[in-house]
């Protein structure tokens, strides 16, 4: 890699307890050729010596303002002036050796977010996270067009720029997907490079219920970015009900000769509504999907002339 890209680089590593973890994530990096000022470690207030070992190293490090990791994201982005934003966590789990991989990737190929798909040791996910961040990443194709793999990696390169225009308004672990679903819907382009994941060292911090918030948070980003979509598929859950209590109402009208006038003005009415929503929320997806190539062509075409 040339001497002057590497240059180009923040690598942030937000904090949290990581003792046992972080002097060798800095060592590691450091062995890749990049300098200790490059390192930003952004602390949550750690109460082990997790502080104390990354100044010892000489790199910089910074209180995030607020708590959990989307506020040590938002922090970061207040330090860093370079033109690309490295985010990897500091356990372990993530060799320093793709940063060079993605580094190159987002800036000869034009991205503005590459992320770090979890391909090679994903044995040492928890089977209950596996499970969850596949589900929640096929929510968040669904929702916002794309077709990621691994949308809740802990390490991802960004182009500073796409990112200091985004709002922050989700809480801990859901930042990876809010920072996507920003830089997708203001037509910006992400991209994915395969690395390999290993067995943190530390205490586990991401729980069940951590999974749970992070789909909560999918859903409020769909409500920001599509609120037709999100109307639309609210309304579509009355398809359900409305079929079954048309089988009820069918069912004992044919056999017992039974007529359930008011339900089955319910029934015609929850269905159809439900088919009407259905339609309209495949219809705003698809509009949307098309708004967000325009502005990805649009944005193409200034970078081609701005060059």
């Amino acid at each position: 890699m040339q001497e002057d890209l590497k240059k180009l680089l923040t690598i942030v590593i937000p904090t949290l307890n990581e003792e046992e973890a972080i002097g060798k994530v800095i060592d590691e990096i450091l062995e890749q050729g990049f300098e200790p000022e490059q390192i930003l470690v952004v602390d949550g207030y750690s109460t082990d010596r997790t502080v104390e070992i990354a100044r010892s190293k000489g790199v910089r490090v910074v209180y995030q303002k607020g708590r959990g990791k989307a506020d040590a994201i938002r922090t970061a982005v207040e330090y860093v002036d370079t033109p690309y934003m490295l985010v990897m966590d500091g356990d372990y789990t993530y060799p320093a050796k793709h940063i060079r991989e993605l580094l190159e990737k987002i800036h000869y190929e034009g991205h503005d977010e590459v992320i770090g798909a979890r391909v090679k040791g994903r044995e040492n996910i928890p089977l209950v996270n596996r499970f969850g961040n596949r589900v929640l990443t096929l929510f968040f194709n669904l929702l916002f067009g794309t077709h990621l793999t691994d949308v809740l990696s802990g390490m991802y390169i960004l182009r500073t720029e796409s990112v200091k225009t985004a709002l922050f308004e989700s809480k801990g672990f859901s930042i990876e997907s809010e920072i996507a679903a920003h830089i997708v819907s203001s037509g910006g382009s992400i991209a994915e490079h395969p690395i390999e994941y290993r067995r943190r060292l530390g205490r586990k911090k991401l729980r069940v219920v951590d999974g749970v918030r992070i789909a909560v948070d999918m859903v409020k980003l769909a409500w920001k970015y599509n609120p037709v979509f999100f109307i639309a598929f609210i309304g579509s859950l009355l398809l359900l009900p409305g079929l079954a209590l048309t089988g009820y109402v069918v069912y004992n009208y044919l056999f017992y000769g039974i007529k359930y006038y008011v339900k089955g003005i319910i029934a015609a009415v929850a269905t159809g509504v439900g088919l009407v929503s259905i339609l309209l929320a495949i219809l705003a997806l698809y509009l949307k999907r098309m708004e967000w190539r325009i502005l990805r062509q649009i944005r193409e075409i200034e970078k081609r002339c701005g060059g």
